[in-house]
């Protein structure tokens, strides 16, 4: 009976420390400013890409 408590204690600590964390890393990225993408980086479809194929029918 005592084993368990300790492994669940041990487990309920090491869950407490990964949250700590997890909140840590969540408030960074909220301080940080949102980069908005610039024109060129956006991808630039083909032609071939945007025409309409034909599929052939499924047997």
């Amino acid at each position: 009976m005592a084993t368990f408590f300790i492994l669940l204690f041990v487990l309920l600590a090491i869950n407490a420390i990964l949250l700590i964390f997890s909140v840590n890393g969540a408030r960074e990225r909220l301080r940080k400013p949102i980069q908005k993408i610039s024109e060129a980086s956006t991808t630039k479809l083909f032609p071939r890409e945007t025409s309409e194929t034909e599929y052939k029918e499924a047997v």
